[in-house]
């Protein structure tokens, strides 16, 4: 085996335990995926590389986007790393969201809006669960259209927690939770949802 041999079976290996084609691949990944900031330890652990291997390539990823002038920038912001979009972008994303507001919500947006509805606080696994689909888009979309919000973390997994806002109850014409209609009237074919919820865990 000639020695390029040698150093490409290397790199397959660091590859195929990195769990991605390289480490830029991988911070990209994880990031991508963020709620919250994300330290860099954090990332090492994810990918399981040295503190001192992580964070160049971080900010060589951050200072890249910069220079390309990509629609979205890595900060760092309270400790950690996140994609935001980036400030030069902002007539367009305040416009998109203004739009957005007139636009009527999906099936898919209202299923989900009514598992947080009856269940919050709730966690997006449990309302992933729940529908039997990702909901990291819808959730997005509910945040963004001001009719949910963050409520603290879950004790034991520390998930994000969600439920409705004030702003909420305001569209559905209700001046409180307790008005909201029973359930199982509603939803007769999911039986009863606290017992799907207790079943699929946070």
């Amino acid at each position: 085996m000639t020695e390029d041999q040698v150093e490409e079976s290397a790199d397959n290996a660091e590859d195929a335990s990195l769990g991605a084609p390289n480490l830029r691949a991988a911070l990209e990944a994880l990031l991508l995926l963020a709620d919250e900031p994300m330290s860099v330890m954090t990332l090492a652990q994810a990918t399981r590389q040295p503190v001192e291997g992580v964070e160049p390539v971080v900010r060589e990823l951050s200072e890249e986007y910069t220079e390309q002038g990509r629609g979205f920038d890595l900060r760092e912001v309270a400790g950690g790393w996140r994609f935001y979009t980036r400030e030069s972008c902002s007539p367009l994303i305040e416009r998109w969201v203004l739009d957005g507001q007139q636009a009527r919500l999906t099936q898919a947006s209202l299923e989900t809006l009514a598992v947080i509805a009856y269940q919050q606080p709730v966690s997006r696994g449990r309302v992933s669960a729940v529908r039997g689909v990702n909901v990291d888009g819808v959730i997005k979309t509910l945040l963004t259209r001001g009719l949910i919000e963050e409520a603290g973390h879950d004790g034991e997994s520390g998930s994000i927690l969600y439920r409705t806002t004030s702003y909420f109850l305001e569209r559905l014409g209700a001046s409180s939770l307790d008005e909201l209609p029973p359930l199982a009237e509603h939803i007769p074919d999911l039986g009863d949802l606290e017992e799907v919820l207790d079943s699929v865990g946070g």
